[in-house]
């Protein structure tokens, strides 16, 4: 089992970690702050560094998974092609230093928190998504036609307002009581512990939140810190599907 600390700190950028298991896929570690691909969020990239200095490059995290391709509550770090000597020379006990690509992840947090914001937006059930640290896209079930400029110029509206995030849980009897929280059709949140992790942004008092859905991605703290992403291009995938796209500002 690894501990998943990116859980309760996005903004962790390496920790102590020790080697549980160097298996064919990868190398798994006691803890990490690398976040693993899914829910529509790309895994981490960065490096473990050994006591010595030593560097193995890791290229892709991802889930563990047993014999049967089960999920496991592994988390799987994956080294770059063209280290196996260094590789095979690790062994279960060894302590690193696990230190994600921060650029890179902080991009994901931005983009990833702005999807959100989207979801407030356009207000229609997502049928899939993607958060890259390039870009990130949303296709939502719809029919109507999508102006660029009006979702660009509403997304820059709620990142200057300075909205707060806050990760919380909800029981599994909580989110069967609110169905609606889930604005995914093609990810539902993992199930099995008795909590569900959430992503509020805004609200509090007697304020309704902006957005407010199960996440287990990473998100920046505050919505100012976004920056500014624009709305580059919407397609028309199907006849009830319309795709968004989001990057940076050149």
């Amino acid at each position: 089992m690894t501990q998943d600390l990116f859980r309760q700190d996005a903004y962790l950028r390496e920790c102590s970690a020790h080697i549980t298991a160097v298996t064919d896929a990868g190398i798994v570690l006691d803890q990490t702050v690398f976040y693993p691909l899914g829910g529509g969020q790309a895994g981490d990239s960065g490096v473990l560094v050994l006591a010595d200095g030593t560097q193995i490059t890791i290229a892709d995290t991802r889930k563990g998974k047993d014999a049967d391709g089960n999920p496991t509550s592994d988390i799987v770090h994956i080294p770059a092609p063209g280290q196996e000597d260094r590789v095979a020379q690790l062994t279960p006990g060894t302590t690193v230093t696990a230190r994600i690509d921060w650029e890179r992840r902080h991009r994901m947090m931005r983009l990833h928190t702005t999807s959100h914001l989207l979801c407030h937006v356009v207000p229609q059930l997502v049928n899939g998504c993607s958060i890259t640290p390039d870009y990130a896209r949303l296709d939502f079930a719809m029919t109507d036609p999508l102006d660029k400029e009006q979702l660009t110029a509403a997304i820059a509206t709620l990142v200057a307002a300075a909205h707060p995030l806050t990760v919380a849980s909800i029981s599994d009897e909580e989110l069967d009581a609110n169905p609606a929280l889930v604005k995914s059709m093609s990810v539902q949140p993992p199930r099995g512990t008795g909590r569900i992790r959430t992503i509020r942004i805004g609200g509090g008092a007697d304020a309704p939140p902006i957005d407010l859905q199960p996440c287990g991605g990473t998100h920046v703290a505050n919505t100012s810190e976004i920056g500014t992403i624009v709305v580059t291009k919407i397609e028309k995938k199907s006849a009830t599907t319309r795709r968004v796209v989001l990057g940076f500002a050149q």
